[in-house]
């Protein structure tokens, strides 16, 4: 079985994938689109996996890898580095009945993303530094996750991995989902989770349904003062209506990873609103991504040669 993956992700497991998958042929692509087995450019091939794998991000090797994944007959498995999969080659991809594996590689580092920012906007840790500068002793009181409600809007593995941290602090917790299960609540039932909810976020699928969830009759519905953490995609969420609601504190305060145009630009409103938080994209960043998504690529692998994907 030949299976297609960066030249970088090769270095990273190779001993491993001899051990794990002895049954694996190793080929990698280069960001020409030429194809390399052990140190030489093959003009045959027919890989029946390919990985588009972390370090590929952004790089003229994964434009070279989707092509020869377009045009290929042999290709059918892929495992991606990325969780969501609203990209429309994913869509052209299942089309010709390859299968996808999405990545949940991502899903601790978002979830403690969002715990992080969660926990820094309740306590009043820049007023604790400005007190110790001026050398004043004074007691800062703060509010405690434990007496929330967050409305928790999607629960793949992202939205599971946050309600588990979020779990131990205590709050109510409201989870929407597509497919709700005993004590969840739908999409379309949400409306009524946001009037109470002081913590809303978004970390669902980008689809027809939720593309611009987040406009202007739900900020409407927002507890006034509740902060909002969008770590899903920017275009669940209608910028303008964002902007009028912040004028009306609903919210009070949004912590942004994701953006309908991507990268920012420079004089995008979001970049000095006085209660707008604005990160890179980069909630996934955390140092242990990469080794699970190794990891979870493995166990495709594995689970290819046993015949289960």
């Amino acid at each position: 079985m030949q299976v297609l993956m960066s030249k970088a992700a090769l270095k990273r497991i190779g001993a491993r994938l001899k051990h794990a998958a002895s049954f694996a042929e190793a080929l990698t692509i280069d960001k020409s689109g030429a194809i390399w087995r052990d140190g030489v450019v093959v003009a045959e091939a027919a890989p029946q996996i390919a990985w588009l794998s972390r370090d590929m991000h952004a790089t003229p090797t994964l434009e070279a890898i989707v092509r020869y994944i377009q045009r290929s007959e042999s290709i059918r498995v892929v495992q991606t580095y990325q969780a969501g999969l609203d990209n429309p080659f994913y869509a052209a991809m299942a089309a010709r009945n390859i299968r996808i594996v999405q990545s949940t590689a991502q899903a601790p580092a978002i979830a403690e993303y969002v715990v992080a920012h969660a926990l820094s906007l309740l306590h009043p840790i820049e007023t604790q530094a400005a007190l110790q500068a001026k050398r004043a002793w004074a007691r800062t009181p703060f509010r405690e996750i434990a007496g929330m409600h967050v409305a928790l809007i999607g629960f793949g593995a992202i939205g599971q991995e946050i309600e588990r941290r979020l779990r131990a602090f205590g709050p109510r917790i409201t989870i929407v989902r597509r497919t709700p299960a005993e004590g969840q609540i739908s999409l379309s039932e949400s409306p009524h989770a946001l009037p109470s909810a002081d913590l809303v976020i978004l970390a669902c699928a980008l689809n027809d349904e939720t593309r611009g969830l987040a406009g202007a009759a739900f900020f409407a519905a927002l507890k006034p003062g509740a902060v909002l953490i969008n770590v899903a995609r920017g275009a669940i969420v209608d910028e303008d209506a964002l902007r009028n609601g912040l004028s009306r504190q609903q919210p009070g305060f949004a912590v942004l990873d994701v953006f309908q145009d991507e990268p920012l630009a420079p004089d995008a409103w979001f970049w000095t609103h006085p209660r707008v938080r604005v990160t890179a994209h980069c909630a996934n960043d955390g140092d242990g991504v990469t080794e699970r998504g190794d990891q979870l690529f493995l166990r495709t692998l594995k689970e290819a040669g046993a015949g289960v994907v």
